[in-house]
């Protein structure tokens, strides 16, 4: 069965490969599954269509068959478990990569989210200046465990998995800030995923429906 993803039809990252859709693309072209993008507009996410697959009316979604997913872990998670090739077959070595998939959606990147909100949204308020150093330290405690913990191997826990996939594509995500910077072994693991095959062809998917909107949009 053909696999559907949904995707923005304008993606506000600016096609540097940080839209939730790219996690999954990355993750299907990891496992050597084909898959087809169907694009939605802002307004599109709303309506009851898309809604009836995603309550929250956000991207992306993943269809297959009778099946409809939403939540970008949740999607990548089925696509390790139904494909080879992001989960180990150890039963033990499977469950840490799965755990290091959590621990990049509910411990690292809560604080990375918020350091964007205070960067992007809230630059222009009166107390602004005092609480971001109070993110971005939060930030950093993040890293300096993440950091500890990662020492001077190349993967989170042996070979690569879904747990590194997901823990780089949320890092990404701190580029921007030069914070990644300061970790050296970190901004390694992100150079090491991004140097990956198939996530050169899930940024590439996600950067080319992003200049295709800019040229339809001129």
């Amino acid at each position: 069965m053909t696999v559907i993803i949904t995707a923005f039809e304008r993606s506000p990252d600016g096609g540097r490969g940080l839209a939730r859709d790219t996690r999954v693309r990355w993750a299907l072209e990891e496992v050597g599954q084909p898959y087809e993008v169907r694009l939605v507009s802002f307004r599109a996410m709303k309506q009851p269509a898309h809604l009836a697959l995603h309550p929250f009316g956000q991207i992306p979604t993943y269809e297959e068959g009778d099946l409809a997913l939403f939540e970008t872990g949740a999607i990548v998670l089925h696509i390790a478990e139904r494909h080879a090739g992001l989960l180990p077959d150890d039963a033990d070595a499977r469950a840490r990569a799965i755990t290091w998939m959590f621990a990049a959606l509910n411990t690292v990147e809560p604080p990375i989210l918020e350091l964007a909100t205070a960067t992007l949204l809230e630059s222009d308020k009166p107390w602004s200046k005092e609480r971001l150093p109070l993110v971005e330290d939060r930030v950093r405690d993040r890293l300096k465990q993440l950091s500890a913990r990662l020492g001077n191997a190349d993967w989170l826990d042996g070979g690569f998995s879904v747990g590194d996939l997901m823990m780089v594509s949320v890092l990404l995500r701190l580029r921007s800030s030069g914070i990644l910077d300061e970790y050296p072994n970190l901004a390694a693991l992100v150079a090491r995923g991004e140097a990956r095959p198939a996530y050169k062809r899930a940024f590439a998917a996600q950067l080319a429906v992003y200049t295709a909107s800019e040229r339809q949009a001129d």
